[in-house]
Parts: C-alpha cells; sequence; structure tokens
C-alpha cells in the first residue's frame, strides 16, 4: 500500500440529519486529510486523501465517539487514484443518487442538555426561543418530506435562515453545523395562542396564555413534534373530567406529563431503568406503579395502580413547566397531555384540524406555523423484569430500521385493523411505521395509506411482495389489494415471527412460540389466541391451544367480562350460582339469553383466546365484569396479583384433547378458593402461576419429543408483566433460551414485521395463494 492514498468510504446507518458530515468534517480536519463528504439517498459517501497511515487512523476512528442520534452499520472502502487537492468539505447533496434502500431516517429526539442551558441563559440570543435544536436534538422524521436530509426536503424550508444563522450553520466546530432546522426568534417558526373572543398573541405572551388557560381548568390543544396534545392541569378534578367528557373516553387512563425526573418521582415508585427510560432521547410514555399520594386527580387514571409518565421533550414544554419568570406561580406541576383526537381517529397535526376537531375538543390553542408533514404519536413502554419492552412504536423509536436476520427481497405488509402499522422490508432491513390507530374510522384509513406510501418514498422500497393478516373482514386488507396480489399471512405466525426477525434468530429451526393474545383468525377460520406453536418463516405448527370456550355474542362479549366468565364457568360444567360474582353482575334476562346461547350454540363463536380467559377470571374474582378499554379487565387481575406476597394454593390447567390445556380445573379451583375465603390476590397470583406451569408442561414435552430449546413469549397477553417476568425466570431456570419483546411491540402493532418476513421467505420459493394458513394446521 502506498504512503500516500485515497480512500472512498461508503457509510450505511443513520448517518443524515444527526450531525455524522460535520462530524466527519472535524475528524478529516484533525488528522490533516483532503476530501469530501456528501448525503447520498442511501448513504453517506466519503472520499479522503492523505498519508496511509492517517487514512487508516480515519477509518478505526469513523465509528467512535459519534454524534449521540447517529449510528454506523456498515462501512465499505474502496482505493481510489490521489487528486492532490487541498482541503476537505462538506459537498452538497446527491439526489440522483438511486440505490436502494435509502439511508434511515432519525427519529425524532427530545431537547438535548445544551440546548435547554441555551433556552434559559437570559445572555443567549436563543433564550426563550421554543423551536431551539441543534445537530443534536429536535424534530427530525416528522419533518422530512424527502432524502437526503437537506432544508429545502423538508418542513423547515419556507424559513429562509438569518445572517447568524447561516454563519452557525456553516461552522465547523458548532452543535449547528449543517442542522437542518437550525432557526432562532428572527427567522424560525412563531408560536401563537388562539381563543375564541380573544386576540390572538405571539411568542412569549403565547406561553404566558396557555398558563392562564390550563390555570383556570381550560383543555388546551398543544401542537407538538408530532401532533397535537389535549392538555388540562392533572390535579384539576374538574378539567379532567371536562376532558374526558369531550373526548369521549370515560375510563382509559390519561398520560401526564413533567418537568423532570425528580417531579416523575413524586408521582411513581421509579427504579433505575424506568429513570433512564424517562431520561433517553426518546421520551418515551413510561408505564410506572403510581404513589397512592401522587398529586394528581383521581379521574387521570382511575382504579390503575399504574401511571403513564413522560419527561417534557420540546423547547415548549420546557418553558410551560419553568418558573420564568420567578415571580410568575402559574408553572403547572403535572399536565395530563394526551393524544388530540376523537375516538379512534388519528391524531390530528394539520392546520385545518385547528378549526374542526380541536374546536370541538379545546377551549384554545397553542399552535405554530412549521408543518408537521408526518404525524406521530408519542411512544408507549413499560419495564419488564429489567427490560424495557415497547408496547406503541411511535415518536422517538419510528422509523428506525431494524437488522433481520435473513435476507428477503423488497416487500410491504400492512399489519392488522388493531394498532395499526406498517412495514417495509429489503434485504436485512425493515422499517416498522409509526402507530396510526385502529382501522375503524375513515380518516385512520386515509393516514394508513399516507404513512404507506411515505414510508416507501424514505425506505426507497418498491415493494414486490404484499402480505396481509388472513381475517377476511380486516379492513387492512383493502390497503393491501390496493397495492398488489395480497399474500395472506396467518395471524399467530406473523406474532411468532415477528419476536423471531427482532430477536435476530435465524429461523433455522422452530422455536417453541407462545402467543397469548384476545383474538386472531386461526387456519380453522375460528378465532385463537392461546397458541402453542412451532414456528419459523415458512411453517407453522399448532401444537396446541387452550380447550376452545363458546363465546356468546362473539366480539360483544368482549366488553363484558361477566358474560365471557358464565361462557367459561358453563364449559368447565360448574353451575351459575347465585354467590359467583359474575352471575350476580348479569341480569336475569341477560343471563336467560345467555343460558340458551350457550345450550343451542346460536350466537357463539368457540375460541382459544387467552385473553377472554383472563377477563374471565378477573369477573369471576369479582374486579371488573364491563370493560370501556382493551383489556381493562386483565390489567386489574394483574395488578391483583402484583400486590401479592406469600404463598400461593397450588392450581393447575388439565390436559387438553388437542395436547394443549384445559381450563375447566382451573376454575373449578378458584371456585373452591372464593368459597374456602381465600384471598382474591391468593387466587390472581395462583392462576398467573398455572399459566407458566401449563407453559412449561407443554415446553418439556416438546423438548423431549423435538429437541427444541428456543422459546418465544409474544402476543399482547404477554404485556402483563407478573406473566411475562415469572414465565422468562421459569423458562430460563430450565434450560431453555427464551425470547422476549425489546424493540418491537408484542401485541399487533408489532405483527407487520412479522408478516413482512414470513411473505419475503415465502417469496424465495414457489409462493402459494394463502401462506401460512396453508401449512398450520
Amino acid at each position: 500500500m502506498s504512503a500516500h492514498a485515497r480512500w472512498r468510504l461508503g457509510v450505511v446507518g443513520t448517518v443524515q440529519g444527526v450531525g455524522f458530515r460535520p462530524f466527519v468534517h472535524r475528524l478529516a480536519t484533525e488528522l490533516g486529510l483532503s476530501g469530501f463528504v456528501r448525503n447520498e439517498t442511501s448513504r453517506v459517501l466519503i472520499e479522503v486523501e492523505g498519508p496511509t497511515p492517517s487514512l487508516q487512523r480515519f477509518r478505526r476512528n469513523l465509528a467512535d465517539d459519534l454524534p449521540p442520534m447517529a449510528r454506523v452499520d456498515e462501512v465499505t472502502t474502496e482505493e481510489l487514484r490521489p487528486t492532490r487537492r487541498p482541503g476537505f468539505v462538506i459537498a452538497s447533496s446527491d439526489p440522483a443518487t438511486t440505490a436502494a434502500p435509502a439511508a434511515p431516517v432519525p427519529a425524532d429526539r427530545a431537547i438535548c442538555d445544551d440546548c435547554v442551558a441555551e433556552l434559559f441563559d437570559p445572555t443567549d440570543r436563543r433564550f426563550g426561543h421554543p423551536f431551539i435544536t441543534c445537530v443534536n436534538c429536535g424534530p427530525r422524521f416528522t419533518i422530512i418530506d424527502r432524502l437526503p436530509y437537506d432544508r429545502p426536503n423538508t418542513s423547515m424550508a419556507a424559513f429562509e435562515m438569518c445572517a447568524e444563522c447561516t454563519a452557525e450553520h456553516s461552522e465547523h466546530s458548532g452543535r449547528r453545523h449543517h442542522d437542518q432546522a437550525l432557526a432562532c426568534h428572527r427567522c424560525g417558526p412563531t408560536l401563537r395562542r388562539v381563543r375564541r373572543g380573544e386576540s390572538t398573541v405571539f411568542g412569549g405572551a403565547a406561553i404566558t396564555g396557555v398558563r392562564r388557560d390550563l390555570a383556570s381548568g381550560q383543555v388546551v390543544a398543544i401542537k407538538g413534534i408530532g401532533g397535537y396534545h389535549l392538555a388540562v392541569d392533572a390535579s384539576d378534578d374538574r378539567a379532567v373530567e371536562t376532558l374526558r367528557r369531550r373526548k369521549g373516553r370515560p375510563e382509559k387512563p390519561f398520560a401526564v406529563m413533567v418537568g423532570d425526573v425528580a417531579a416523575a418521582r413524586t408521582l411513581a415508585h421509579l427504579d433505575e431503568t424506568e429513570a433512564a427510560a424517562l431520561e433517553s432521547p426518546a421520551r418515551p410514555i413510561v408505564l410506572v406503579r403510581r404513589r397512592h399520594d401522587a398529586p394528581v386527580a383521581p379521574g387521570v387514571a382511575p382504579g390503575s395502580p399504574l401511571l403513564g409518565v413522560m419527561l417534557a421533550y420540546t423547547p415548549l414544554h420546557h418553558l410551560l413547566f419553568a418558573r420564568v419568570p420567578r415571580h410568575d406561580t402559574r408553572a403547572p406541576r403535572v399536565l395530563v397531555m394526551t393524544s388530540a383526537n376523537l375516538g379512534g381517529e388519528p391524531i390530528c397535526h394539520a392546520d385545518e384540524d385547528e378549526h374542526t376537531v380541536l374546536a370541538m375538543l379545546a377551549d384554545s390553542t397553542c399552535t405554530h406555523d412549521r408543518p408537521i408533514l408526518v404525524p406521530c404519536d408519542d411512544s408507549v413502554v413499560r419495564v419488564m423484569d429489567g427490560r424495557v419492552v415497547p408496547f406503541r412504536r411511535g415518536r422517538g423509536y419510528a422509523p428506525e430500521p431494524l437488522r433481520l436476520p435473513v435476507e428477503v427481497p423488497p416487500g410491504l405488509a400492512v399489519g392488522a385493523d388493531l394498532k395499526a402499522a406498517c412495514c417495509h422490508v429489503s434485504g436485512r432491513r425493515a422499517w416498522l411505521s409509526q402507530h396510526v390507530g385502529d382501522l375503524g374510522h375513515l380518516r385512520t384509513l386515509q393516514a394508513m395509506d399516507a404513512c404507506i406510501d411515505h414510508l416507501s418514498s424514505l425506505s426507497g422500497v418498491e415493494a414486490e411482495t404484499v402480505a396481509v393478516d388472513a381475517h377476511p373482514g380486516y379492513l387492512s386488507r383493502r390497503l393491501g389489494h390496493a397495492r398488489g396480489d395480497p399474500v395472506e399471512i396467518q395471524h399467530h405466525h406473523a406474532h411468532a415471527a415477528s419476536l423471531m426477525a427482532e430477536a435476530g434468530h435465524s429461523g433455522a429451526a422452530p422455536i417453541i412460540a407462545f402467543v397469548f393474545d384476545g383474538t386472531g383468525y386461526g387456519a380453522d377460520r375460528s378465532p385463537w389466541g392461546g397458541e402453542v406453536l412451532l414456528a419459523d418463516y415458512q411453517h407453522a405448527e399448532r401444537w396446541g391451544h387452550l380447550e376452545n370456550v363458546q363465546l356468546p355474542g362473539g366480539d360483544a362479549a368482549v366488553a363484558n367480562p361477566c358474560r365471557t366468565a358464565l361462557a367459561h364457568l358453563s364449559a368447565a360444567g360448574l353451575p351459575w350460582d347465585a354467590d359467583l360474582a359474575p352471575v350476580t353482575a348479569c341480569e336475569d334476562a341477560e343471563r336467560a339469553v345467555l343460558a340458551r346461547q350457550l345450550s343451542t350454540g346460536m350466537g357463539c363463536v368457540a375460541t382459544s383466546s387467552m385473553g377472554r380467559l383472563f377477563d374471565a377470571v378477573a369477573s369471576l374474582l369479582d374486579l371488573r365484569h364491563r370493560i370501556t378499554y382493551e383489556a381493562q379487565a386483565a390489567i386489574d387481575l394483574e395488578a391483583l396479583a402484583a400486590t401479592h406476597r406469600g404463598p400461593v394454593p397450588s392450581i393447575c390447567f388439565g390436559p387438553g384433547a388437542n395436547g394443549g390445556f384445559d381450563a375447566a380445573p382451573v376454575l373449578a379451583a378458584l371456585v373452591e378458593g372464593l368459597r374456602a375465603g381465600l384471598e382474591p390476590s391468593a387466587l390472581a397470583a395462583a392462576f398467573h402461576e398455572a399459566v407458566v406451569e401449563a407453559m412449561l408442561r407443554a415446553a418439556r414435552r416438546i423438548r423431549a419429543d423435538r429437541s427444541l430449546e428456543v422459546v418465544g413469549l409474544t402476543g399482547g397477553v404477554f404485556q402483563n408483566a407478573v406473566l411475562t417476568g415469572l414465565a422468562t425466570r421459569r423458562l430460563a431456570g430450565e434450560g431453555f433460551e427464551v425470547l422476549n419483546h425489546r424493540l418491537v411491540p408484542p401485541n399487533d402493532g408489532g405483527l407487520a414485521l412479522g408478516q413482512a418476513v414470513i411473505a419475503g421467505c415465502a417469496a424465495q420459493r414457489a409462493r402459494p395463494s394463502v401462506w401460512g394458513m396453508a401449512t398450520c394446521v
């Protein structure tokens, strides 16, 4: 190798919009190297020239001391003929390069500590600027129209930088070198407060007005990074109830926001992992154990032991919580911050929403003139057994790609109807979209359609395969059929594949997949949900399942756990005695109709759903008989089990005729325990233990028969921390390798990833018209 050389480096990863080019410029300049760095559609291209030892050091250091938001996945190196031209520059981006897939788009990030310090520094020219940002923080995904990530391709294109900002943009050594969201009071977006019957106010006066509105019990719509929030003072009972009434959300808990982690500790008991999740650059909503004396109104999270807490993550949020000036005592301590939308519709984010939906929901609006190009809801996570598990993947996480363990052709998957999210795949990368919503409304379907197009544009994926859920009634299928001849993927097989893909499992051998959820369309066209699958990326064998129970009214029973409990008692051969809570929870006429349905089978649907069993046990233990949001009864059951200390009675499932497990002995034991006066918390804990013991028995049998050692836990039921933690520890204690979700939701929000990988693997072979269902027996 010659003493003087020129190298061309192609860098793939999260390297656009994160200060990577300025970092490369500083590194090359410090080493005395010449050349250039520029963005291309699929990568960052570097040509660097100088003494070979310096080039080698440059190559070694390229992955060290990266900007906080950057990630390098791959670097290719090619030797060129030296040019001997002096100097190193940041060259203009080259949008003509069309190599696919495209460079990963960085997720939005919370304001960094350096920007917070400047925000409250009276000597800084951005003092109090509600849109302060730098290369290490701020909006990215939600302001990007297309790649490469340059200002003209973002919603900042309309804001021409002033002379001072232009100088900072060009300053190689500063935090704002090539910051595409760069702005200041003089040249940036403008904040305004709008209230019916009052004059519109701007800037600092808008913040003062918002504080006054919140202190007086008003509902305020606040435009954030990915959409509008509806905010009220979380300590104001009347304001919280007003918000519930307007949103049509009677009981589902609201998330709250505080200024810092110290304030969060006044609301909840935090361990180190939870505190770290709260303070991470993603700033998700973290579900934490609330304090009994938390200073929030009872209506914020009625009856729930958990509280969804997030920290301020935009400059505007920090300005709302800060006591500036010092005599201003109206700064809130805790705010309810919930998505601004009507039930089931996507989050409001467009200017026209201010005069339509928001006018119905809010008393005043705090908005600005920087468009939100991509709506993106707050992410929701929970720490379970020491791991951060996403329940909703949105701001701060999407659309950063996932590394796949298998090679797949370009493809699209459209997920399910609930917790809708799409996924694009190509090669060994997958782009799972942000949470869009539930596809029961036209606006949500339209939002999902737009999400598919935008993510396809950013990822550079032109789908050769399209995957949909096998359920014939899913609205998401319309989206798939509009984009090609879709492959139908069985629901629970997709759950298993999603977990395998995110865990990096090769699929060379099947895993033992426990897929427990509320419902999913089964290969026999009945609702499944308590499944033991032997799954890889091509096939899923239904080894066993929870014994079917006739569910009267089908989906109508979901909102009435007492009906589900009566159905399970009937299936177990247990009489509906008057001392049982679900019996007394039903009116005489209701019980008569249920009895007739169960005896004739008319209007009943046979289901193996584990989620419905949890609902039934919650009703049997007199926790909840009617629900107003998904999994409400099961959440109560988990919370009760978590309170129990000490020994639990031994109860167990019976062997199922299908090789799985029969809940009848469990129900009989619970009824016996209630009549013996056992504590409901002990029975709730015993039920969780029984589910785990049934899983262990199944796993042991499969290991003995098939020599399989890897177990996966997936599906919405595994959002239960008691169940997941107990199952993980017990299975690992018996030598199994246990796969848990860490990057993708275990619920239907992660389903599209599994669909896409299964369809991609099928495309490598002779593709059947219905993949997964034909092989899942």
